[in-house]
C-alpha cells in the first residue's frame, strides 16, 4: 500500500492521504495502453520465458530500480514503499536476477525494517530530513517481501532467506491478525484500522498465493484460515451494479455488517483491481469477484475499461484503466477460461511504476 496513513491515525483520519494516492494512480490510469496477455508459468520458482519478457524485466529494472536497490514510485513524487520493494524482490527472483534481488533486499532491510519486530515501515521519502517518518507498516508490503524471500530461499537453496521469510510471517500472524466471532481477519497495518465500532480491511491485501508459500516455511493453521475466511469474505463483500469488491471495506461491530469503508471513496479502483489478479494467481479464477471484474472490464456499455467505478452510484471514471489493469484483465480472462498462452508484456513509455509493476506481476502470475 502507498500514501495512506500516519502514526497513530484512526481510520477516519486517513482520507486526505488516500486522496493523494488516488490522484497519483488516477493520473497514471489516464495513460492506459494496450492489452497485455498472460505468460504461462506453471512452477512457483520457474522463470518467465522468452527474450521479450527478459527485456521487459530489464526495462522495469532500469526505469524503476536505483543502483542501491530502491524501487521508485514515479507516479507519486519518487517515494518508495514496502509494497514496491516486495514486488521488486518477487520479480527479481522470478527472473533469476540474484544481484538485483540482493540489492533490493539489502536496501529494504537496512532502510525500512522496524526496530522491534520483523515488519517494515511503509514509506520512504527521499530528500526529506526524516525519509522514514512513520514507523507504521503496510501488511501487503510485508506479505510480498516475505513471499519473495520464501520463493528465493526455495529456488536458490538459501536457508537464510527462508528464515527471514519465516520471521516476517511469524510477526504478521502475531501482530496483524484479529479473530472476530470465529473468523480471522488481516489488518492493513499495525495502527489506524480498528476501534470499538469497526475493523477496516483492504481486500487487495488478501495475497492468497503468499499465504500458501508462507505456510510452507512457517507451518501454522492460521494461514489456511486466512485463505478460507478471506475467500468467504470476498464472496460477500461485493457492491454496486457489477458486484465488485471495494478498495477499503468496513466490518461493523458487533453485527459484522459489511460496507465500503467510510472515509475512503467507495470504489472498485486502484487497490481492488489486484483482487482478481491474486485470486487467479492462487488458482481461484472462477470466484465471483473475478468473474464480476471481468464483466465490468468487458461491459459493452463502455468502449474501454474505466479506471474505476463508484460502488454506491455506479458512476464511472472519465478516463480508461491503465495498461497494467488491462494486463490483469487479459490474464484473468484466460485463467477463468482455463487457457494458458504466452504473453508479450511490454513496458510502455506511458507506464508509471504502478502500471508497469502490475504488468510484470502478470508475467509472473501466469
Amino acid at each position: 500500500m502507498n500514501d495512506r496513513q500516519t502514526t497513530g491515525a484512526r481510520p477516519g483520519a486517513l482520507p486526505a492521504l488516500s486522496r493523494l494516492l488516488l490522484r497519483r494512480r488516477g493520473c497514471a490510469a489516464a495513460l492506459g495502453v494496450a492489452l497485455a496477455a498472460p505468460l504461462a508459468l506453471p512452477l512457483a520458482a520457474a522463470r518467465p520465458a522468452g527474450a521479450a519478457q527478459e527485456a521487459a524485466w530489464q526495462q522495469f529494472r532500469e526505469r524503476f530500480v536505483t543502483a542501491d536497490g530502491r524501487v521508485v514510485d514515479t507516479g507519486n513524487g519518487g517515494v518508495s514503499h514496502s509494497e514496491g520493494q516486495g514486488w521488486g524482490m518477487l520479480l527479481a527472483q522470478a527472473y533469476d536476477d540474484r544481484a538485483t534481488f540482493r540489492q533490493l533486499h539489502q536496501w529494504t532491510r537496512s532502510t525500512l525494517r522496524r526496530r522491534d519486530d520483523a515488519l517494515h515501515a511503509w514509506r520512504f521519502r527521499p530528500g526529506t530530513a526524516t525519509p522514514v517518518d512513520d514507523p507504521n507498516n503496510a501488511t501487503d508490503g510485508d506479505l510480498y517481501i516475505a513471499w519473495a524471500l520464501a520463493r528465493a530461499g526455495e529456488a536458490w537453496a538459501d536457508p537464510a532467506l527462508t528464515a527471514a521469510a519465516a520471521a516476517i510471517g511469524r510477526d504478521i500472524l502475531r501482530l496483524l491478525t484479529r479473530s472476530v466471532q470465529g473468523q480471522l481477519w488481516l489488518l492493513p497495518g499495525l495502527v489506524g484500522f480498528e476501534d470499538g465500532r469497526r475493523l477496516v480491511l483492504n481486500p487487495s491485501y488478501l495475497v492468497f498465493p503468499a499465504f500458501a508459500a508462507l505456510e510452507r516455511v512457517l507451518p501454522d493453521p492460521r494461514w489456511r484460515q486466512l485463505r478460507s475466511d478471506g475467500l468467504a469474505l470476498l464472496r460477500q463483500a461485493r457492491f454496486g451494479r457489477w458486484g465488485l469488491p471495494p478498495d477499503w471495506l468496513a466490518i461493523a461491530q458487533p453485527e459484522s455488517r459489511l460496507a465500503p469503508a467510510e472515509g475512503w471513496p467507495p470504489r472498485f479502483s486502484f487497490d481492488a483491481v489486484r483482487v482478481p489478479l491474486l485470486l487467479a494467481w492462487a488458482g481461484q479464477a472462477r470466484e465471483p469477484a473475478v468473474l464480476a471484474a471481468l464483466q465490468f472490464w468487458t461491459d459493452p456499455a463502455h468502449p474501454a475499461p474505466p479506471a474505476w467505478t463508484d460502488l454506491t452510484t455506479n458512476a464511472l471514471a472519465d478516463y480508461p484503466a491503465s495498461g497494467g489493469v488491462r494486463a490483469i484483465a487479459a490474464f484473468v480472462a484466460d485463467a477463468a477460461a482455463g487457457r494458458q498462452r504466452p504473453a508479450q508484456v511490454r513496458i510502455e513509455t506511458a507506464d508509471d511504476y504502478y502500471s508497469a509493476a502490475l504488468k510484470m506481476l502478470v508475467s509472473v502470475a501466469a
